[in-house]
């Protein structure tokens, strides 16, 4: 499957994360991240062998319950196992886990959540704003948060009508506005902000987020006006979209004698507070 994945989204249930995203508009669900949540084993793929062996009518029905989508992971999208509210009701009755009654209530709460959403588009923004409340974020940061997830999606949306066709080639004009706006690519990034599974924009400080920002919107009104289409010609819109973010970014770290890049996490692990001024 070529779809591009815009985002994945991380439900929390007893301290475990599954990963979700949107279907044909609808969550699904990691199959493995379900699985390690009900489960005291650590080998979710093991797990679920075993279980397919032990319910005939599971694995008979696996091709229909489960779907393979692309899921955004440390080391980029992934092909993982998913399955829709229904299809991980029918998995969860294949483990018998004290776990399982109130992860299906957790479930149906969630599926309940995104109906609401797609009624109202609104809740989904305010249900996103809380979760960084929670995690001590300041208002100001989530406005640039916030701001920054509606100027990406504006941005693929100007790809995906502009005959950008894979989820490889989303990738990699993003590594291009980052390299010109930062002078590293996403995954360097990463590995310069020591952060592994995490989101890299989550732990931007307000600096960081505002030139990714002015990068990703000049590479938008660039395509625009120039009416790029294709890859090639949206690459060269993104060099030139992020050079007008790195060349601020510069400008401003030789007038304020600071880097805007850092070490530092927004959100901090107790590991990074030394980084902290």
């Amino acid at each position: 499957m070529d779809e591009v994945v815009k985002n994945t989204k991380i439900s929390i249930f007893k301290g475990k994360k599954v990963r979700k995203r949107i279907y044909k508009n609808e969550w699904w669900f990691v199959v493995e991240d379900v699985v390690l949540a009900l489960i005291n084993s650590g080998d979710a793929k093991q797990y679920i062998q075993r279980m397919r062996l032990r319910d005939p009518e599971l694995k008979k029905g696996w091709v229909q319950i489960v779907h393979t989508l692309l899921i955004e992971t440390v080391g980029g999208n992934q092909k993982m196992n998913c399955a829709n509210t229904e299809g991980v009701f029918r998995i969860i009755q294949s483990i018998p886990s004290p776990k399982a009654e109130p992860f299906k209530r957790w479930l149906a709460r969630v599926g309940y959540e995104r109906v609401q959403e797609i009624e109202d588009p609104e809740l989904a923004s305010k249900r996103v704003r809380a979760i960084y409340k929670a995690k001590g974020c300041s208002d100001s940061w989530i406005e640039k948060r916030m701001r920054g997830i509606a100027i990406r999606e504006e941005l693929t949306d100007e790809w995906k009508n502009r005959d950008v066709g894979s989820n490889r080639e989303y990738a990699i004009l993003t590594a291009e506005i980052s390299k010109a706006t930062f002078g590293m690519t996403p995954s360097q990034y990463k590995k310069y902000k020591r952060l592994k599974r995490e989101n890299l924009r989550d732990h931007m400080t307000d600096l960081e987020l505002i030139f990714s920002m002015l990068g990703e919107v000049a590479t938008t009104e660039i395509n625009k006006n120039k009416d790029t289409q294709g890859f090639d010609e949206n690459k060269k819109a993104a060099i030139e979209g992020g050079g007008v973010a790195g060349r601020a970014r510069k400008d401003l770290e030789v007038k304020s004698g600071k880097k805007v890049t850092t070490e530092r996490n927004y959100l901090k692990r107790p590991e990074d507070r030394k980084l902290v001024k």
